[in-house]
Parts: C-alpha cells; structure tokens; sequence
C-alpha cells in the first residue's frame, strides 16, 4: 500500500473520532497544509463539520497564518456545495483571494459550480468572466446551470462562445446544449450541431445520441429521433425512454407501443410516457385500460390520465377518475391537484374547486408555487377574486406564472386599476421581469379602463425598449381596440403593417370590430375583405357588415350581406344563455 493511501485511512480514522468540536477545528487547519492531501481527507472534514459553527471554522482558516493548498480548497469548496453551505462557501471564496487562488482553474472551476448549485447564475457569470483560464469543466458548468435553470438561450449563447474559443467542447457541453435547442425548438440549430458532431465522431457517445433523441422528439422530429436511435450500437434505459417519449409526444403513438414492447427491461417511465401519449392524443379509454395493466403504476401514470380528461375537456370525468385514485389508495401530488384545478377552472365548479382546496391543504401542497398559481387561477375564474387575492398574499414562493395569474385573474374580471397595480409591483420584485404574456394582460386592461392611446402606448414602448420582448398579435389587437376607441382607425391599420402583422387575421378581426364601432364603412369595407381573403367564409364578418350597413340606413347593402351569407350557406348561431 502507499504512504498516500496509508496516511488517508489514518486521517479518516482520526476524524470519526474527533467528538470535541475545537479539535477538529484545530486538526483541519493543520491538514490544509499537509503535503499529500485528497478528496478522501476533505470529505472527512465536510462530514463532521457543523453547520452552526461554519463561521468559526472559515474565520479559524482564514486567520490562521498558512497558506492552504488549492486542492484542500477546491475539496472544501465541493463540501460546501454538496451540504448546502452557502455562508461557509462564500467566506471560502474570501479565503481563495487572500491566498492567491484567484486564478486557479480548478479553484475557479468548483466556485462556479458552487453558485451554480445555489442558482446564483449571475454570481457564476461574473466569476467565469473574471477567472483568466478556463478549462471545459468550467464552461460545461456554466452552460449546463442556464439549461437546467431554464435559461436556454443563454446557454445556447455561451456554447458559442466555446465553440469561438480555444477550448473544445465535449459531450456534456453538446448534450447541454442540445437539450436547450429542443426547449427551444430550434431545430434548424439543433441538426446544425448534429452535423457537427457526425464530422467529429462524437455521435457513438451514448450521452450526446440521448440528447439527439430528445432534440428532435421535442422539436417534433419523431422520425429523425427513431434513426439516431437506430444507428446507435449501444443503448441504455434513457435511450429507449426517449424514443417512447419522441413517439408519444408526437403523435407516433404506433411507434410508441412498438418500441415499449421492443425495450429489454421497461421501466415505469416507459409506461407512463406512453400512457401520456394515449392520453393526450389517442382514444383516452386506451389509456386507462393500460393503465390497469401496467406493472406497479405510481401518481405520475395517474397524472397522465387525469391531465388528458383535463385537456380534452371532460372535467367531470377527471373528478370520478380522481375518485378512483383516492380510493386505490395512490399518493397525489402537486401536479395531481394543478391538473383537477385546472379542470374546475373551466367549468367554474367553485364548490369542487373548495372542496380540491381542502384537500391541497390536507395534503400539505397548498403554499407550492405549482398548485398555490392554480388555486389561483381556479378562483380567478370562478369569479371569486377575494379569495384569490388572499391566496396570492399568502403563497410563499411566486414565479412569474404566479404573477400572471393574478393579473390575468383581475384583468379578466374588469378589475383594470388593479392590474395595473400589480404590474408596478411585478416591476420591483428582484429576479422577476415581465413578459409577453404580462402585457396582453395590462394593455388589454387599458382598453378596459378606456385608457387613452397616448397612456397605453406607453406602456407598448416599455414592452418593447426596455424588455425587448416582440409585439405579438393579442397586443396589437388591444392597441387596434385603444385607437377604435379614439376613432383613429386608419391609424389602427398603420400599425398592423408596421408590426408585421398584415397576414394575422386575429389583428384584421380586431379591425374590423374597431371600424364598426367608429362607423368608419370604407374601412370595415377592405378589413372584412381582408378577413375573407385569409379565413374564407365567416360569420363574423358577415354579421358585423350586415350590423354596419344597418346602423347607416344602407338597406340595400343588408339586403346584399343577407344574400352573401345564404348563398355561402353561413348561419349565425342563435344566441342562447346558461341561466
């Protein structure tokens, strides 16, 4: 055996004996400077160090005149990252720039991954734009943190500065970056880099052909995700469960089942991908009949189930399937309930809406962020605006959903100076910007408030300059509505071109509402032309010329829009009300 080795288990030994706190500590700062040190050694000290007394101990090495190596530095630094230890990890960094290890790549690198793990990305940019080398391992941190964080289109922006580097990427940067372009739906991008990876053989890694696998399923390629998997010598687990998942997603739900009855040792995410499938595309009794012959089911397969009655809009069914699960004893979770609230939403049940908030609480998952925005959300449409205001004061975490949610909520109820309330204050909240989804929701509440343009436009150039998000067609058409408003319609139709959006018969529509309620004939004229000529015969149309022609004494022209829509055999629906 070796000294090294030798010296390690003595170490080891030593530490499970140290009870007395102040000998460890005394023991630790002796041990930094030891000439042969390994992770062996700094595990130990991770593993008995206290979180209560971390700042002792990191003020004991800091002051304690010699110098640590980088190699115990980095150790302290992984333990501090592995155990949570954010106070400790950051008086360690202090530590780093006092002994000299600023510049230390694998000092440098493990700090990175140290504000990674705390979702600190913006620390770890900064620290990655300081650190003056750099090895892969530091950059795959980095991009690897963005995808995993959702930042997918940073992540895509520093693979490229990789790329444009002197280091070379390997299979993690590809497979992280891969796994962004599938977010993103970048497929053009994404088979840009297969290419590449083609021209440099590292498709035979299992882990960049995974990657491969889930690019194109989620960019809808489900064909070109079945070839990579075919081509690859050796599969594993992840292999096949990412050509189910690139199948049933994309409606191959043939393909699915065949590469489930294909797979050598199918798992239960298999079954549950295909059962998400089947439930979401396929005939949803399918669904349930595997379901009751699958092999040891767990909540996610019920989930599936209960999110395809969900989206196909038989609610009820979800309820007395959720029944089912209560009564088979199957543990719900966050994403069980989120589903069911959804459901009830768009039935406005407020009393199984209740009756569901009861539950989350009995089962401890009301303050999630997931299933707190969908409490939200269900009062919100059941017209209880109170209770959803209290629940969103009360949710401990809010994410920008959260947010939106709330807006949307009042902004749907005609509370239009409280949506603009609450975006003031989504402005300030740290970490949180809004987005597009935000603004239909404030300057649809400008309309609603009869805001002047002038006000609302405003807050359009806000959206644009300052958070650099697209128009898109529901923002138009709450400007449309603003200019109708003010009369200025001609104007309204400036703007559809400016935007790009002469194409969008949403926007054309909103048009053609706005110049009837103005009265402008010569405008509605070419608008309902417009409309035609991108949607073909509509009602809509039809029905608001023929109201317009009317309200101008022009009973010739009725006449005509009423032979049009019988001749084109388009029927108004007759009106009808629920109560």
């Amino acid at each position: 055996m070796s000294r090294v080795y030798i010296q390690n288990v003595m170490h080891a030994k030593l530490h499970q004996k140290l009870i007395d706190f102040e000998l460890f500590k005394k023991y630790a700062i002796q041990l930094h400077t030891k000439k042969h040190q390994n992770f062996f050694s700094s595990k130990s000290i991770s593993s008995i160090t206290k979180p209560h007394q971390e700042n002792d101990f990191n003020s004991r090495i800091l002051n304690s005149g010699s110098k640590p190596s980088a190699y115990c530095l980095v150790n302290l630094i992984r333990a501090c990252t592995n155990l949570g230890w954010f106070s400790r990890g950051e008086q360690l960094r202090c530590c780093i720039l006092k002994s000299g290890y600023v510049n230390n790549v694998f000092v440098g690198s493990a700090l990175v991954n140290f504000y990674v793990k705390f979702q600190l990305l913006g620390n770890a940019q900064q620290l990655f734009d300081e650190m003056t080398e750099r090895n892969v391992v530091t950059w795959n941190t980095l991009i690897s943190g963005y995808a995993r964080s959702g930042q997918f289109r940073n992540a895509l922006n520093l693979f490229i500065q990789l790329e444009r580097s002197e280091q070379s990427s390997d299979s993690y940067s590809i497979s992280a970056a891969l796994s962004a372009c599938g977010a993103l739906g970048l497929v053009q991008l994404g088979k840009l880099m297969h290419s590449k990876i083609v021209k440099f053989g590292v498709e035979c890694s299992i882990v960049v052909s995974n990657s491969l696998i889930d690019m194109y399923g989620k960019c809808g390629c489900a064909e070109e995700s079945n070839r990579v998997f075919k081509r690859m010598m050796e599969k594993d687990t992840i292999s096949w469960n990412s050509v189910i998942a690139a199948n049933a997603r994309n409606r191959a739900l043939d393909q699915a089942v065949d590469f489930l009855c294909q797979m050598p040792e199918p798992d239960i995410v298999s079954y549950n991908e295909v059962i998400s499938g089947v439930a979401q595309f396929g005939i949803i009794e399918d669904a349930v009949d595997m379901l009751s012959r699958m092999p040891s089911p767990n909540s996610s397969s019920w989930n599936s189930i209960i999110t395809g009655y969900v989206n196909r809009g038989r609610a009820k069914e979800s309820l007395e399937f959720f029944r089912n699960m209560h009564l088979s004893n199957v543990l719900m979770d966050q994403f069980t309930f989120s589903s069911l609230l959804s459901g009830i939403a768009n039935i406005a049940a407020i009393t199984w809406g209740r009756l569901m908030h009861c539950c989350t609480v009995k089962y401890g998952v009301d303050e999630t962020v997931v299933v707190g925005t969908a409490l939200i959300d269900m009062y919100s449409k059941c017209g209880h605006m109170k209770e959803a205001d209290i629940l969103f004061g009360w949710l401990p975490v809010k994410n920008l959903i959260t947010w939106n949610t709330i807006i949307s909520g009042h902004a749907h109820n005609g509370n239009s100076d409280e949506v603009i309330r609450l975006f003031e204050q989504l402005k300030s909240v740290k970490d949180l910007q809004p987005d597009g989804i935000t603004f239909v929701n404030v300057l649809a509440a400008c309309w609603h408030n009869k805001m002047s343009f002038q006000a609302a436009n405003e807050y359009f150039e806000l959206m644009v300059n300052d958070y650099g998000i697209c128009p898109m067609p529901e923002h138009c058409t709450s400007m449309i509505k603003l200019l109708g408003q003010e009369g200025d319609v001609s104007k309204a139709e400036k703007m559809i071109y400016e935007l790009g959006f002469e194409k969008c018969e949403l926007v054309w529509k909103a048009l053609l509402g706005a110049s009837v309620t103005c009265g402008d004939i010569k405008i509605a004229e070419v608008t309902a032309a417009k409309v035609t000529e991108l949607e073909g015969d509509d009602e809509f149309v039809y029905v608001l010329m023929s109201n317009m022609y009317a309200l101008h004494r022009k009973w010739i022209d009725v006449g005509g829009m009423r032979g049009w829509m019988k001749e084109k055999r388009v029927r108004k629906e007759a009106g009808r009300s629920w109560i």
